[in-house]
């Protein structure tokens, strides 16, 4: 996926594992209830746009078996190493500046991907492309605006702590080009782009131990930018670490809208 200004999560780092674990285990039943509706099987060719780990990746190739195909692209693909045999097929690619790796797709998916494209217009129009008629996009993403604290219920000063560490989170995001309202428009944005049969939803738990363990890993990625930008310090961070680890506060995370549609 295209980074504005640089990862402010970098892949490389040792939490980028436990960001992907984590991540995947919030949001991985959600996205396989959807690609398990839009019908994706044997046989199927699939895109998986801005891969990053591989439990999608994964998942598809059992589905479309010997006789599919999974095209896994990224531009940082080597989390992708384990997976990179028939039927996937690995690639660096850039979504929001290089052509779709091939066309008519059965289906493509694209997961907290196009929030953070700085073309987020072209990165759709090339999805879209790559299908063939009668092709699924399935494209879910974050709208961080919808619902903004980390703690919703705010009791206390833990939980103050906690959204305020949020709220800098978020800026910094704003700053790198994401658009954190973008989750919302989805729906309207694939009618736009010739999509038929567009229907939508979105999960947002509240909390879990899945929260707590990207939260732990996301701040532990970005505590440099944090205590730089202002936003809070050594001990603030350290804290709020503790008081994770803890387990008596309930975290959330930024709703995740799926959307999706059939190419006539």
């Amino acid at each position: 996926m295209t980074r504005i200004d640089g990862h402010l999560l970098d892949q490389r780092r040792t939490e980028a594992g436990e960001h992907h674990e984590a991540f995947a285990a919030l949001f991985d039943p959600t996205t396989f209830r959807h690609l398990e509706a839009l019908g994706a099987g044997p046989g199927w060719r699939c895109w998986e746009v801005g891969a990053g780990g591989t439990s999608v990746v994964s998942w598809l190739a059992k589905k479309v078996g010997p006789t599919g195909r999974v095209v896994a692209t990224d531009i940082d693909t080597s989390r992708l190493t384990p997976v990179a045999r028939p039927p996937v097929e690995v690639h660096l690619h850039d979504v929001g500046k290089e052509a779709p790796p091939g066309e008519s797709f059965d289906l493509v998916h694209a997961r907290h991907v196009l929030v953070h494209v700085s073309d987020r217009e072209g990165a759709l129009r090339s999805m879209v492309k790559a299908l063939r008629p009668g092709g699924r996009l399935l494209i879910e993403d974050a709208d961080p605006a919808l619902q903004s604290l980390l703690c919703p219920e705010e009791y206390g000063p833990e939980q103050q702590l906690a959204n305020r560490l949020r709220q800098g989170f978020r800026q910094l995001l704003a700053d790198r080009g994401a658009d954190l309202s973008y989750g919302r428009r989805l729906p309207r944005l694939l009618r736009e782009a010739g999509l038929r049969r567009v229907e939508a939803d979105a999960y947002f738990p509240l909390t879990s131990p899945a929260c707590a363990d990207l939260e732990t890993a996301t701040i532990r990625q970005i505590r440099p930018r944090l205590v730089a930008a202002g936003f809070a310090t050594d001990r603030d961070i350290d804290r709020h670490l503790a008081n994770v680890a803890s387990g008596a506060i309930d975290l959330a995370t930024f709703p995740m809208i799926s959307a999706w549609g059939r190419k006539e």
